[in-house]
């Protein structure tokens, strides 16, 4: 059963997950922690290292919220959040190939175009993906609740699955359009979340949470070439991106912590998965320095880009 319910703060749709809160810690209470995961595409392997860094300072998610790639991350450690978890969330991603994440080749997107198909290329590769990864069947199982975002076609409407079955959640969550076939879930025909909310921050206000930390893999407005067709979509959803992240920070309320972790630089072709390990353990780096200095700081629940400052040579 997929629950949802009006949003009318700000225009979404979302699933009830219980009143907006926005208590502070409780002294002598560990805090409640949620990850955001961002989309990404194949940069969403930058994430695997950044979880092991969370998780390898006993920093583990009381909630987890991810769309597209990142759901598919997300998911896995919600199932079972541990550092022998990402082990196999690594291994996931140190396997993976363009043909089996996009099959079929030239020919079978050819054809698809040629019959006017409502996508270019099958899922059948990112479903066997899914079903490859040790999570659970459906969002009761969680060890930790999680938040599926997808984009409603039909409506345009930002919808967050948090019950029912996940995987075809998460299914949905990741469908690019035009390239993989929208997927219809209690009468919704849904595409990628990434293309209303590539980086979800707000839900993660949904219940009561002390700190947030963003693992945004999500390609900027940079200089990284166009090679395909794939390229061309991320590079429009990472337009909006822009806006809408901006505004996702101006709902944290001022005693939430937000920590957002840099990720490594990336400028593969979509369609390229090699290098996978090399990325892991740059991210894992650059989390754990970016967390040494925010543990450092004074002002550490004040919300400032001080992470963009730390690493940007200029």
């Amino acid at each position: 059963m997929i629950r949802l319910a009006p949003e009318p703060d700000h225009g979404r749709t979302r699933a009830t997950m219980g009143p907006m809160s926005r208590v502070p810690p409780v002294r002598g209470r560990a805090p409640r922690t949620a990850f955001v995961l961002s989309g990404g595409g194949n940069q969403g392997v930058s994430q695997v290292g950044m979880l092991r860094a969370l998780l390898e300072r006993g920093i583990g998610p009381d909630v987890v919220v991810g769309t597209s790639v990142g759901a598919l991350n997300g998911a896995v450690v919600a199932s079972n959040p541990t550092v022998a978890q990402i082990d196999h969330l690594e291994q996931v991603w140190t396997e993976l190939t363009a043909e089996r994440v996009f099959p079929g080749g030239a020919f079978r997107r050819a054809w698809n175009l040629l019959r006017r198909d409502d996508h270019l290329i099958g899922n059948e590769g990112l479903r066997e993906m899914i079903d490859g990864s040790l999570i659970a069947e459906s969002f009761d199982q969680l060890a930790a609740p999680m938040r599926v975002v997808a984009a409603d076609l039909q409506s345009g409407n930002e919808l967050v699955f948090a019950a029912g079955p996940l995987r075809p959640a998460l299914l949905a969550s990741a469908a690019l359009p035009g390239i993989y076939p929208p997927v219809r879930l209690g009468g919704h025909v849904l595409v990628d979340g990434a293309i209303v909310n590539l980086v979800p921050i707000s839900h993660a206000l949904a219940g009561p949470v002390d700190r947030i930390f963003v693992l945004d893999v999500s390609d900027p407005m940079t200089d990284r070439p166009i090679r395909s067709p794939l390229d061309v979509v991320i590079r429009s959803v990472a337009i909006s991106r822009e806006q809408r992240f901006d505004l996702e920070l101006q709902w944290v309320p001022d005693e939430v912590e937000l920590v957002v972790l840099p990720a490594p630089d990336d400028d593969r072709d979509f369609f390229d998965f090699s290098g996978a390990r090399a990325l892991i353990d740059q991210s894992m780096v650059l989390a754990h320095r970016a967390l040494d200095d925010h543990e450092l700081r004074p002002d550490r629940q004040r919300r400032r880009r001080w992470w963009k400052r730390l690493f940007d040579p200029d």
